[in-house]
């Protein structure tokens, strides 16, 4: 669409029907403008039906991916994104602990599990009804959201 909010059809048609007006005279402007008003109507209708097309197209697609929200974009908020994370959690502990026990022996493993720990708690607390009913109530939101 161009600046004025018509696309180069609808440009067009309306340069058309005010030629055909000056032409015809003021006695046939009610069709003409009719005739221009049912046009712009087809013309929204097929934009707007596009539109929707596309919008149940992606919340399908959001759906079927399994998004929590296809508009709010939070992550999936199933079992598989609790799985995700215990089995990234696990996976980056064992050179973590490693490092940890080189470096800090005992009280250094302990502080990286409890980081891990922690990250998987908070993780899981965030899932938790009442934790989400308490930030929908005060309008917060996390940065990981």
């Amino acid at each position: 669409m161009d600046a004025q909010g018509l696309g180069p059809e609808l440009r067009k048609e309306l340069d058309a029907t005010l030629q055909t007006r000056g032409e015809l005279g003021p006695e046939y402007e009610s069709e003409l403008v009719d005739s221009f008003l049912e046009k712009v109507d087809r013309r929204l209708d097929s934009v707007i039906e596009r539109r929707v097309r596309r919008q149940v197209a992606e919340e399908r697609t959001a759906a079927a991916r399994g998004a929590r929200g296809a508009r709010d974009g939070h992550a999936p908020d199933g079992p598989g994104a609790v799985f995700g994370l215990a089995a990234i959690s696990l996976v980056l502990a064992v050179p973590l602990s490693a490092i940890a026990v080189t470096h800090a022996d005992l009280p250094g493993l302990l502080i990286c599990w409890a980081g891990i720990v922690g990250v998987n708690a908070v993780h899981s607390a965030g899932r938790l009804p009442w934790f989400r009913d308490r930030r929908e109530r005060h309008g917060t939101s996390d940065a990981w959201d």
